[in-house]
């Protein structure tokens, strides 16, 4: 029989038997170490890990046992919801707790407009019980295939001049802290951990529950329209205010950019939908063209003009709320997204076309993939969130991975990232970045409360990965590199 654990540490030499008894009790919600659930592997195929063992915990009582067993083994434990973030942000050597299992919801409130849930629900689960109770999320970002925990620990955002990042609707978490004891904290009640919680990267604890506020359900109608980039660039600011919600999507090959404008509605149902485009060449057709320019990346321009002229005709789609919100994100990808004061976008952006154009003239020069997406925030008050103190243009790239396959990046987000800094960017937390503590520090004012939290939370940093030791406390080194969870590449 092969053992329960991905690789069983030796007993505890100071409480071997209640060790041993750990061991036992959690032997149900353990992954075996000949599943393929022992290894972690990120949505977009670009980190993995296989952490010393792996717990999938249905009660939160058993939450609290793997975090005994961690102390006393002196452990480190790293929540993981759907594994979207693509960066090592949820890679661990340590113990790994796979939290879709606590998916809970704990009560609706339809007159107060909250729902309590545990963390470890995926946002479509959400939707469905809002709906059932004529509720909603009033904002969200581009997928609902991640954990709401995820989404409060990222600083996860939609767009809207008037929409602050998704965790600015939270209203009270319960969190399980490293020494075991449970704590509720809100704006009111231990501020400061509550603060350093949303946007806090899953280091100050594991989160159990958390009380959302939502509001009614709702349709949003959404018209989409293509325009050069010059006449986008020139109406972005009469655009961008003038509905509840407005994205673009940028196809620089082609000098286009796709304007997506949309607004809650009581206009019926009318779903937009494309055989030809979601399927056969919206997919199929596509990434097989990027497939190809993995050897020819001059086809990458090719690429551009296709995906831009298939979706030139104007549009005019009204659904339920979270299906206009979302969009397909269609094949694994690296990507970085950074965020800019608001006042900075016209000049970023015309930065990057120049940046772009040159690159496209050149023989040699880099073949990026598209679009990019530009979207938009309001200013909040948490303390890592990027648009904290100020109304934010995120603007991010990608570059696809046909068929799971590697593509070449680096470079490419390197320049990208190097005009996004120049023109005040904040990372977003979830992706990969170059910034240190040094440089955070810069950026945020409530950076150094932030440690100060972490610090005294979990002086022994049961919470911390090489991300969060990397990035947070400034630790260099091999083991905390950027590729030290880089083995599939």
């Amino acid at each position: 029989m092969p053992p329960p654990y991905s690789a069983p540490p030796p007993p505890s030499p100071s409480h071997p038997a209640r060790v041993s008894e750990l061991y036992q009790l959690l032997e149900p919600v353990a992954v075996r170490a000949d599943s393929p659930r022992a290894k972690f592997t990120n949505w977009g195929l670009s980190y993995t890990c296989t952490p010393l063992a792996v717990f999938e915990p249905e009660t939160e009582a058993q939450c609290e046992k793997i975090l005994e067993l961690a102390r006393l083994e002196k452990k480190t434990v790293r929540v993981v919801g759907c594994g979207h973030s693509p960066s090592d942000l949820a890679c661990t050597s340590g113990f790994m707790l796979r939290a879709e299992r606590l998916n809970k919801v704990i009560e609706v409130n339809y007159d107060k407009r909250y729902v309590v849930c545990q963390a470890g629900i995926i946002l479509n689960k959400l939707h469905t019980v809002l709906a059932d109770h004529g509720l909603a999320m009033r904002n969200l970002g581009s997928i609902s295939d991640q954990t709401l925990g995820g989404v409060v620990t990222t600083a996860t955002h939609g767009t809207g001049f008037n929409f602050p990042v998704l965790c600015k609707d939270v209203l009270s978490l319960d969190i399980l802290l490293a020494d075991g004891s449970r704590v509720r904290c809100s704006e009111d009640k231990l501020p400061d951990l509550f603060y350093a919680s949303l946007c806090g990267l899953g280091s100050t604890g594991l989160i159990l529950q958390i009380q959302l506020s939502v509001e009614p359900a709702f349709r949003l109608k959404d018209v989409q329209e293509s325009h050069t980039f010059d006449d986008a660039l020139r109406d972005m600011d009469t655009v961008a205010s003038s509905s509840e919600h407005v994205r673009y999507w940028w196809f620089p090959q082609a000098d286009v950019v796709r304007s997506s404008v949309f607004s809650r509605t009581h206009e019926p149902k009318k779903p937009l939908s494309s055989w030809l485009w979601n399927s056969l060449v919206g997919y199929h057709f596509l990434q097989f063209l990027l497939f190809v320019a993995r050897y020819f990346p001059a086809l990458n321009l090719w690429y551009g003009h296709i995906t831009a002229w298939l979706i030139s005709g104007s549009s005019v789609s009204v659904d339920d709320s979270h299906r206009v919100f979302n969009l397909d994100c269609k094949y694994p990808q690296y990507t970085t997204e950074w965020a800019i004061p608001y006042e900075n976008t016209r000049l970023c952006l015309t930065e990057l076309r120049d940046w772009l154009e040159g690159e496209f003239a050149d023989p040699s020069g880099l073949r990026p993939h598209c679009p990019l997406e530009i979207r938009f925030s309001d200013k909040d008050n948490i303390w890592l969130s990027p648009s904290y103190g100020q109304r934010t243009c995120w603007i991010g790239i990608v570059q696809y991975k046909p068929y799971g396959l590697n593509v070449p990046y680096q470079k490419l987000f390197s320049r990208f990232e190097q005009i996004l800094i120049r023109h005040g960017g904040r990372p977003h937390w979830a992706k990969t970045h170059p910034f240190g503590p040094e440089e955070l520090r810069k950026r945020y004012e409530h950076f150094d409360d932030f440690v100060r939290v972490l610090e005294q939370v979990d002086p022994h940093g049961m919470f911390r990965n090489p991300y969060v030791d990397r990035h947070i406390f400034g630790k260099t080194g091999p083991e905390f590199g950027q590729r030290v969870f880089k083995e599939i590449q």
